[in-house]
């Protein structure tokens, strides 16, 4: 790192470097501080010499006190509610640096230790201590103040990059299920083929081959083109096709500019798969299946639609799947991508089961 950005780094308080209070930040804070004490009680007396000495001898004394309650009382008392401790260790620490500063001032510098008072001051008294005590609290208390305000601000940035990591990890998460379950449903697709011993299995698998190189290294960031999703989305239903032949009727819509629209990788193919799941799978009839997807400038309003196989069907269907197969969790992962991916007013996503068919409609603004 260069010298000017170190530099920048250690004078710039910011977000960007997490609000580190530097050794650097100390000393601008405390020069300031003293420049502007100097002026003000120089101008104050009439004697800027005066107030200069005053200074130089107070100011070591506001530093420890300010560094030993933010540092060693704060730490210690407040943080484990010892309130009674801290306040009274305060009090005394202040009392004893006011008659430090009293004995130094009275030795060093003047036999009137408080030119500011109402009268000369030659003794310790009682409203010396008070309001020398005061004065000290009114600088620990502003010290305290920013102290307090920029841990503040390094806790609450610490807190929204830990959720942002906890949140990418576990979009990850859910993204790296969608690819097995996929699989899974594809290849059982290719392993129903080849019990049938049908010359569709070479072309299967040479599309699913092509999904797999998709998957593998396309669906990596955290959004895709969406012109390559589509192309996925074609792909996959080359395989349905091939797999239900003329029993599977789709009808595929797609209107308006894909160009330079993105959105996470593989959403929209679970509410695809569910499609065929409970249409094409149970029926023994000519099933349709209608997919829509609609750019109107940044928004995409995506559709599916199928038909729902009748009660008998479906009895046939349980009778020859005795055992219930693994899946579902299709919808359910989508569903908790775009809650994490997403602010509430960037998508809506409606299920709808009707008597003869089943529709999914999600409004989706694209990156």
């Amino acid at each position: 790192m260069s010298l000017r950005k170190r530099f920048k780094r250690s004078f710039f308080l910011n977000e960007r470097w997490g609000y580190q209070i530097s050794t650097l930040h100390h000393i601008i804070f405390w020069s300031v501080y003293f420049i502007f004490n100097a002026l003000r009680w120089g101008s104050y007396y009439g004697d800027y010499l005066y107030s200069l000495k005053a200074n130089l001898l107070g100011f070591p004394i506001h530093m420890a006190l300010c560094y030993f309650t933010i540092y060693l009382l704060i730490p210690k008392f407040i943080y484990t509610r010892k309130f009674f401790w801290f306040i009274s260790i305060l009090i005394l620490s202040i009392f004893l640096m006011v008659f430090l500063k009293f004995e130094l001032t009275y030795l060093l510098i003047s036999n009137n230790v408080w030119p500011e008072g109402p009268e000369e001051t030659s003794t310790f008294s009682f409203n010396y201590v008070l309001v020398m005590m005061l004065g000290e609290l009114y600088v620990i208390s502003f010290v305290t103040a920013i102290k307090i305000t920029i841990d503040w601000m390094s806790e609450n940035k610490r807190a929204a990059k830990l959720e942002k990591t906890q949140l990418e990890t576990e979009l990850r998460f859910l993204r790296s299920q969608i690819s097995p379950h996929f699989f899974f449903n594809t290849l059982n697709n290719i392993y129903s083929l080849s019990l049938s011993k049908s010359n569709k299995t070479p072309e299967t698998i040479l599309k699913l081959s092509e999904l797999m190189r998709y998957l593998l290294y396309e669906t990596k960031p955290n959004l895709q083109c969406l012109e390559k999703e589509i192309k996925c989305i074609k792909n996959y239903l080359d395989l349905e096709r091939i797999r239900y032949g003329e029993k599977l009727s789709i009808q595929l819509k797609i209107e308006g500019s894909t160009e330079n629209k993105k959105l996470p990788p593989m959403l929209l193919i679970p509410f695809i798969e569910n499609a065929f799941k409970h249409g094409a799978n149970r029926s023994t009839k000519e099933v349709v299946i209608k997919i829509e997807l609609i750019i109107k400038n940044d928004i995409l309003y995506f559709r599916t639609c199928n038909s729902l196989p009748d009660e008998e069907e479906i009895k046939t269907y349980h009778s020859q799947n005795i055992e219930k197969q693994p899946g579902g969790i299709g919808i359910l992962n989508v569903k908790k991508r775009l809650n994490l991916g997403y602010n509430r007013e960037d998508y809506d996503l409606k299920i709808t089961k009707k008597e003869t068919e089943f529709l999914v409609d999600l409004k989706l603004k694209l990156k």
